[in-house]
């Protein structure tokens, strides 16, 4: 409903500028909410109106705001317009900004904000997000968790925000790696040990191998041999390929599993490998491909076609590279499912691949790679899986669940039953409160990780990780499930308000003046494809609901006052859920 108080003040301004209206919604903000509170709800910056040609350019600017601000004139929902440091300010009338917002959020609790006019544009149309991807042959580590959260959380929001959504796990499943591990496995490998101990033995396997590789040219030659078996599809070659897959691919769907993270497709690099020939065909038959002295096979990407800049896509031996199989990949989703936009989501070590992949499309002359994007992100510091330094998943859940047996055994009884009670589950079934709890931990790294710019580098901390303090997902489950519980013991009575009256305070109209800026909020992630913005919005909303329920009670209060400040906290509640499922985290009710 922050569109209807955008259209009010919109009004005022077309009327002044003589321009439409519609030329000032998406300038119009939500003031937001501080310490120092501020009494104004919306304001818009006179530099941008400059910007937009909304207003005429010269003259001082504090002077052009002073005068525009003076031109405003005041309604029942605009009560005041005041000239800020080069932007007018619009304060609104509190019981209608109460009626408003809470209306909405009664009759439409799962689509406020997300229908806004600032939206509007986002609206419709396929998109296609590739995210988590893994390579196969490799137990899930915590740096693969960071492209599979902001992966879901793109697609979530893309979701919501009213797109189709095709998620794609495109597994790194074939390539070098892949003759380097199957050499490794043909001279350390064993099969009674890859029965038993499956993903342990194939990464004793691969950093053997690495080892031996950097020493001895040797085993840098079989890797290549064995690859170039692969790919001419050599039986024997590829059941050992078929059969490291399948171990893999099984226990990443476990792991997705647990994490609540889904895929339309599961795709991978030997799906396309035998797309690379027409990728070739067509780069050839259109000049774009050139062979060099030494016998590879490159696209040139200069812009004075001088071969300064050149990605390879054949090796001297013939054999195929990753860039050409994300080539052949992109053509092969674009024809399959007609996307709008292609979002990629890896690490920022990729961002030269991804530029070379987008400009060797767009030579080939498909203009819509111009609406495909790759967003990178930091490295999570401190592993390599070659030298075995690496921290994985499921390792990070064992300590979870040790943590939370020691805290159990530590803690007085008191003590000891709240931190079962705060799991929604059975409190004699151990096993799945320290499971839960492991979740509950990786929701904490969603919203502390995250806080941030994505291209920030992460170093993984034993301590940081399974700290459950602080501003944490945890923090905000127990928000979620205490005004679930609220709301619970006063059931019999309506959540729906007529009388707005009591919502006048300091601490309700915070509430409100936050929940106002909401489809901002959406707006701002869905542009940057980042989650920061949610994860700090839906953090701020967690603490005014915490002062609120400490200063605004319920039990006690008047009939009219107890309903007010129920619909209020339900309103929360809503838009609490709803930002916690865009950011991948389920909801729970009890805790």
């Amino acid at each position: 409903m922050a569109c209807f108080f955008r259209r009010r003040v919109a009004l005022q301004l077309a009327e002044v500028c003589g321009l439409s209206e519609d030329v000032f919604i998406p300038l119009i903000s939500a003031v937001p909410v501080s310490k120092k509170q501020s009494a104004a709800d919306l304001c818009v910056s006179v530099k941008r109106l400059l910007q937009n040609g909304a207003v005429a350019a010269g003259g001082d600017l504090q002077s052009k705001t002073q005068a525009l601000a003076n031109q405003m004139k005041r309604d029942a929902v605009v009560e005041e317009v005041s000239a800020g440091r080069g932007v007018i300010l619009f304060r609104l009338n509190k019981l209608i900004l109460a009626q408003k917002l809470l209306e909405q959020l009664r009759s439409e609790p799962d689509v406020f904000g997300v229908k806004s006019e600032l939206l509007h544009h986002l609206q419709g149309g396929r998109t296609l997000v590739e995210f988590s991807s893994p390579n196969i042959a490799k137990k899930f580590h915590a740096g693969h968790l960071r492209s599979t959260i902001i992966g879901n959380f793109i697609a979530n929001l893309k979701k919501a925000l009213g797109k189709e959504v095709i998620r794609v796990n495109y597994l790194g499943d074939w390539g070098m790696q892949f003759g380097l591990l199957g050499a490794g496995f043909e001279r350390f490998g064993s099969q009674e040990k890859l029965r038993t101990q499956p993903l342990e033995h194939l990464f004793e396997v691969y950093v053997q191998v690495n080892r031996e590789a950097e020493r001895d040219e040797s085993v840098r030659s079989a890797a290549a041999e064995f690859f170039r078996r692969l790919e001419q599809n050599e039986d024997q070659a590829l059941a050992l390929w078929r059969q490291f897959r399948e171990i893999t691919v099984d226990e990443y769907k476990r792991i997705y599993q647990r994490l609540g993270v889904h895929f339309d497709h599961y795709s991978g690099e030997a799906f396309h490998h035998h797309q690379t020939q027409n990728v070739l065909d067509v780069l050839m038959s259109q000049g774009l491909l050139k062979t060099t002295e030494k016998g590879t096979a490159v696209v040139d990407l200069s812009e004075a076609g001088d071969m300064s800049s050149y990605a390879t896509l054949v090796r001297s031996d013939g054999t195929s590279l990753y860039i050409t199989r994300d080539v052949a990949a992109a053509l092969d989703r674009k024809q399959r499912f007609g996307f709008d936009e292609m979002i990629y989501v890896t690490d920022k070590s990729q961002t030269v691949h991804f530029q070379q992949l987008f400009h060797i499309l767009q030579t080939m002359g498909h203009q819509w790679t111009e609406r495909c994007v790759h967003v990178a992100f930091g490295l999570v510091q401190g592993m390599s899986t070659r030298r075995g330094e690496v921290v994985f998943l499921e390792d990070v859940l064992e300590e979870a669940r040790s943590r939370m047996l020691n805290n159990m055994r530590q803690s007085s009884s008191e003590r000891k039953y709240f931190l079962i009670t705060l799991l929604p589950v059975d409190i004699g079934d151990v096993q799945t409160v320290i499971v839960f709890y492991s979740v509950l931990m990786f929701i904490k790294c969603v919203c502390q990780d995250f806080r941030g710019p994505l291209m920030s580098d992460y170093k993984f901390d034993w301590d940081k990780v399974l700290q459950a303090h602080g501003d944490t997902g945890v923090f905000l489950q127990y928000t979620h499930a205490r005004l679930c519980s609220l709301l619970r013991r006063h059931a019999s009575e309506t959540h729906s308000c007529c009388d707005v009256s009591p919502l006048v305070d300091s601490r309700s109209v915070s509430v409100l003046q936050h929940l106002l800026r909401y489809d901002e909020v959406l707006l701002q992630s869905a542009n940057e494809l980042q989650p920061r913005h949610l994860v700090i919005f839906l953090m701020t909303l967690s603490h005014l609901a915490a002062s609120a329920h400490r200063e605004l009670p319920v039990k006690g209060s008047s009939a009219a006052v107890a309903q007010a400040r129920l619909c209020l906290f339900s309103a929360v509640r809503s838009v609490l859920a709803n930002g916690m499922r865009i950011l991948g985290i389920t909801p729970v009710e009890k805790m």
